[in-house]
């Protein structure tokens, strides 16, 4: 069985998330579906259909979640150290072409946000990062072509 590496505040957020599907929105859906029932044929009952298509959603979400947490590796980015880029590793980079330095934190794919500096390490920038050292250059395919980064920092955030 592989495991899904996370970091310790990732798994929080994921377990939060499972605790609130299963207590309160499992719950408030299954009022609504019993609610839409009362009005009759349920063949054009479109509360019923659209409360039955929420359920089929967070039923889905809350056996994807307990998959995940089941086959988490917790990492904890502060128990790491050292100069090279790996699972945990909060970065700055500077493109070489444009000047524009940028930040991101390497975590899993369940806890990935792009707009809060936070990339998978399946993404293709991670994978080209990873290994990496302060001052080497690092060639990364994108959908905007080949872009060229220099790594300025590497830090695991304590």
């Amino acid at each position: 069985m592989e495991q899904v590496p996370i970091t310790k505040d990732g798994f929080f957020v994921l377990e939060k998330e499972l605790e609130d599907l299963k207590r309160v929105q499992r719950p408030n859906v299954i009022e609504a579906i019993a609610t839409a029932r009362e009005h009759g044929d349920l063949k054009e009952n479109a509360e019923y259909h659209a409360a039955r298509e929420q359920q089929s959603f967070i039923e889905g979400r809350i056996q994807e979640l307990e998959f995940v947490i089941g086959k988490a590796q917790i990492i904890d980015p502060s128990s790491l150290s050292g100069n090279t880029i790996k699972f945990g590793a909060s970065i700055i980079i500077v493109d070489e072409n444009t000047d524009k330095e940028e930040s991101y934190t390497i975590v899993g794919e369940y806890e990935t946000d792009t707009d809060a500096g936070k990339i998978s390490i399946t993404a293709p920038m991670s994978r080209a990062l990873i290994g990496k050292s302060v001052g080497d250059s690092v060639e990364v395919r994108s959908p905007k072509g080949i872009r060229i980064y220099e790594v300025l920092e590497v830090k695991f955030n304590k």
